[in-house]
């Protein structure tokens, strides 16, 4: 199920946006919202504590009883900034502004936004590697990728990208998240740095859903549809069992 949630939401998606051709822009964004909400509930109830609570025992086996002893928020920090740095060539991809992009270069003349893609599989390879510990975290990102897939591959199409390559570029995205889960699961690498590299993701979630959460259509104003949709989503959230 942790592989096939997150795959699924961007397949999903990608079908709806072929099919039912969205153009309502304020249903996409109380989605994504919701999505934000749910998604930041879930790192800062439930992933964030269980990390703070494995760093305070390295792998050497020394405690960590004081807070300027422990590295982790190090970690937070270089996630946040490492998705600032993504961001900066997927044009805000990740939390659903690509369509403030079309008329850049990259984008014009059918050509494959390779920029776009590299980053956005990037990210999504990281966000799958928590979720072998902590599974509930499946259900954030399938949530958090739906909205995604449907305005990706909107943005796509209406850009005079070539269906089969948006086809492929969707698929691959599908897969990076679970690819992740598995690297996390598989490789003894990844799971001896588990703790570091969660801290990390946590600060790209923090990014993203931050500013899902506070990006708006006008004047950065909460209207109360999004205010119930953020509520919904924290409440969710918490009562989900990891």
């Amino acid at each position: 199920m942790i592989y096939i949630l997150p795959l699924l939401s961007v397949i999903l998606g990608y079908v709806m946006a072929l099919i039912l051709k969205p153009t309502n822009r304020k249903n996409l964004k109380l989605l994504l919202a919701f999505s934000g909400a749910f998604l930041l509930s879930l790192t800062v109830m439930h992933l964030l504590p269980e990390v703070y609570e494995a760093s305070l025992h390295d792998h050497h086996g020394h405690d960590h009883d004081h807070s300027h002893n422990n590295p982790i928020g190090l970690y937070i920090m270089t996630g946040i900034i490492f998705q600032i740095i993504l961001e900066y060539f997927s044009k805000g991809a990740e939390h659903g502004h690509v369509h403030g992009s079309g008329h850049n270069n990259e984008h014009d003349h059918s050509k494959m936004p390779w920029l776009l893609f590299i980053s956005l599989c990037i990210h999504a390879l990281l966000e799958g590697m928590p979720v072998s510990h902590h599974h509930g975290m499946a259900w954030g990102i399938a949530i958090h990728h739906f909205p995604i897939a449907i305005i990706l591959t909107a943005f796509f199409i209406n850009s005079g990208l070539n269906k089969t390559i948006v086809m492929l570029f969707m698929l691959v995205f599908a897969f990076m998240t679970p690819l992740g889960t598995l690297l996390s699961e598989q490789l003894h690498f990844i799971e001896h740095y588990f703790t570091e590299i969660s801290a990390v993701v946590i600060g790209i979630l923090f990014h993203i859903s931050s500013t899902i959460i506070f990006e708006s259509n006008e004047g950065h104003k909460f209207n109360l549809a999004k205010l119930l949709a953020i509520i919904l989503g924290v409440i969710m959230a918490y009562f989900l069992q990891f």
